[in-house]
């Protein structure tokens, strides 16, 4: 069985789903090797430290976030990206309201159910 989205995304015919306080996310599209994932930050909003077995490359598209990857943390805005290897622990708190959009390899079954 092929695992796949639709074809196109259309931003206006779908909706926001809460992630954690004051964050939400949209799925964009996927199939079994890739997810792209577009989040939505309130400003003040965090992500908790959490790991998952996926490859995960993000880029910002507006806002400011304080990144952590492992022991290294930084400030990012909008037009920077980062990269998060499988099993390595993360989290961001928001700076202001943004918009993050993620590609994760494979794609996140537990963003589907």
């Amino acid at each position: 069985m092929t695992i796949e989205s639709k074809r196109f995304f259309c931003d206006s015919g779908s909706s926001w789903e809460e992630v954690w306080p004051g964050i939400t996310r949209k799925v964009i599209g996927f199939d079994e090797r890739l997810m792209l994932v577009k989040v939505k930050f309130k400003k003040g909003a965090a992500a908790p430290s959490h790991s998952h077995p996926h490859s995960q490359s993000s880029y910002i598209k507006s806002g400011r976030f304080e990144m952590t990857i492992g022991n290294e943390k930084t400030i990012l805005g909008a037009g920077d990206g980062f990269y998060v290897s499988p099993d390595v622990e993360h989290s961001v708190i928001a700076l202001e309201a943004g918009i993050v959009v993620d590609a994760f390899s494979p794609h996140r079954e537990d963003f589907l159910s």
